[in-house]
């Protein structure tokens, strides 16, 4: 009888260190789902992760886009979603406080399609585009900083904004306004700089009823009689995207 309860007693003890004690010290079975933590200040990150039990690194290797906040997450590791275990550490890279300068390019006598493709390589920004009578057609003849010329080599901020005078192919001439509604706004871009037009302001509108991306109105609408180098404004579909942390 005392054999029996003394094996009973050990039994219960073993129990309870196995399913109790060991995986509360442990934390056997817990972990935390990585939340999405890209467009958020540092701060309200930091403040987050610390109420969950998850630790946050920052990486030495700042990044930087102009159209970020000061200190606004740009990347994570482990990535949105992923299972980790408490005082895991996670990685951000932090948007730079100041823009890194860049050396401006020379555009000039370079059609505006690869123009803008180089001011994308540079962390460079098109600004607006102004058609002027010239033989070139959609040939950059000016590159502008500021309202003012800029010469190859300057040392601006990344993220700058570049304007560019560029050449018509056929002068002052007349043409008809066309129909970019329903395009992608890309290709209606492209077909208003082609048409020697030149982009105004794009618009974006919260719209589920047609694809993101989709012009729903222009300024002038189609038919219209312009002058070449005359502005464009278009409304651009925009879909709800809310970034929350729950």
């Amino acid at each position: 009888m005392h054999l029996l309860i003394i094996m009973g007693i050990a039994f219960a003890l073993l129990l309870v260190f196995f399913k109790i004690y060991l995986p509360g010290y442990t934390h056997h079975g817990e972990s935390v789902t990585v939340p999405d933590l890209e467009g958020f200040d540092y701060e309200e990150v930091r403040s987050y992760l610390e109420g969950r039990g998850l630790l946050l690194e920052i990486e030495p290797d700042s990044g930087f886009v102009a159209e970020a906040e000061p200190l606004e997450v740009l990347k994570q590791n482990p990535k949105p979603g992923s299972k980790v275990k408490q005082d895991r550490k996670i990685y951000v890279t932090l948007n730079a406080r100041n823009a890194p300068m860049v050396r401006m390019p020379n555009l000039v006598n370079t059609p505006l399609k690869n123009a803008q493709e180089i001011l994308a390589n540079f962390g460079l920004v098109r600004g607006d585009i102004v058609y002027v009578p010239d033989i070139g057609l959609n040939a950059v003849l000016e590159q502008k900083y500021r309202g003012r010329e800029i010469k190859e080599g300057f040392e601006i901020p990344k993220g700058s904004q570049i304007d560019l005078v560029v050449g018509d192919g056929l002068g002052n001439q007349i043409l008809e306004m066309p129909n970019i509604i329903g395009m992608d706004d890309v290709e209606a871009e492209f077909l208003i700089l082609g048409s020697g037009l030149s982009m105004g302001t794009i618009n974006y509108v919260e719209i589920d009823t047609v694809p993101k991306g989709t012009v729903i109105k222009q300024l002038p609408p189609p038919g219209l009689d312009m002058k070449t180098g005359e502005r464009v404004d278009v409304w651009v579909s925009k879909l709800t995207d809310e970034l929350t942390i729950e």
